[in-house]
């Protein structure tokens, strides 16, 4: 059963920090509560004060940033809206597709890019596709606001290395470099999935299977404990040909992709949970880190 407490519905960030500092512990932010709202009525959470940030003015914009075709999403942004944002389906459409999917339409209706984000839930198919764009969040906070990685964010299953009484307000989202394409693809037979892994491939102007991989990032999400760059193996990648990597079409994978898979296991440290064992998950990032790299090589 859901506890009683006040909601807050601040006109700015400011008011939205002098609220949280004024009942620290006590409070908590509400920026959608699909997921923050169960928790409270499981006993899992309890707070007696929560404060809505979706009433803040412009807090959930999007819009780009500036030169390279970078965007600025506000932390209340829902799915939805993303889903359907046409500045954000023209200049990024991976992340819109990926949005598309999240859950179904009832969350994705009341579910905001930010709420996401901050519950670090492992099965975050948003936090995993936004590594492979070396997204950005920026956060408010008493000392003021600071911008970093989305990497860093989460740091454990449910745990951010958000300060007390900060404020996350903005993800910032670059473009793929020129010439880099990707892919994200997820695997689950219930909402949450059971695995969300994305490639980008960046080769040289030279078509066919002799090009040459200049850049490759590998997101994986899903499997472990919070979403991860498998950097050792998009770096096994760099350098070597789309024909080493994907094979001549050979039933046995490529002794490349078999490193690289390797790796990306080695680095997405699967878990055991309700959505499957960790061998099965190891086994999923074979089959889909395959799939994947085909598919962006391929876009």
């Amino acid at each position: 059963m859901l506890k009683r407490f006040r909601l807050h519905e601040p006109a700015s960030v400011d008011e939205a920090l002098s609220i949280l500092a004024d009942y620290g512990d006590d409070a908590g932010v509400y920026a959608g509560g699909t997921e923050l709202l169960l928790a409270m009525k499981e006993g899992l959470l309890h707070y007696d004060h929560l404060v809505n940030v979706k009433t803040i003015p412009g807090f959930d914009d999007v819009a780009l940033a500036g030169a390279g075709g970078a965007l600025r999403i506000g932390a209340a942004a829902t799915h939805r809206s993303l889903e359907q944002s046409p500045v954000l389906r023209r200049a990024c459409p991976l992340l819109a597709d990926v949005e598309r999917r999240v859950a179904n339409v009832r969350v994705r209706n009341v579910g905001t890019i930010g709420g996401n984000l901050c519950f670090a839930e492992p099965h975050s198919d948003v936090a995993a596709a936004l590594l492979l764009f070396d997204a950005e969040v920026e956060a408010a906070g008493p000392a003021g606001r600071r911008r970093f990685p989305v990497e860093e964010l989460a740091v454990d299953p449910y745990e951010t290395c958000l300060q007390p009484g900060e404020l996350l307000t903005q993800v910032y989202v670059p473009a793929l470099p020129q010439g880099m394409t990707g892919a994200y693809l997820k695997f689950g037979y219930l909402e949450r999935p059971t695995l969300g892994i994305g490639a980008a491939v960046g080769t040289d102007p030279d078509p066919g299977a002799g090009a040459l991989i200049r850049e490759a990032r590998i997101a994986v999400g899903s499997a472990g404990p919070r979403p991860i760059r498998a950097r050792q193996a998009e770096a096994v990648l760099r350098g070597a040909t789309v024909l080493e990597l994907l094979g001549d079409g050979a039933s046995e994978d490529s002794p490349l992709l078999k490193e690289a898979a390797r790796l990306t296991i080695e680095a997405a440290d699967p878990q055991d949970d309700l959505h499957g064992s960790a061998v099965y998950k190891e086994q999923l990032i074979k089959v889909f880190l395959k799939r994947a790299l085909h598919a962006a090589v391929s876009t």
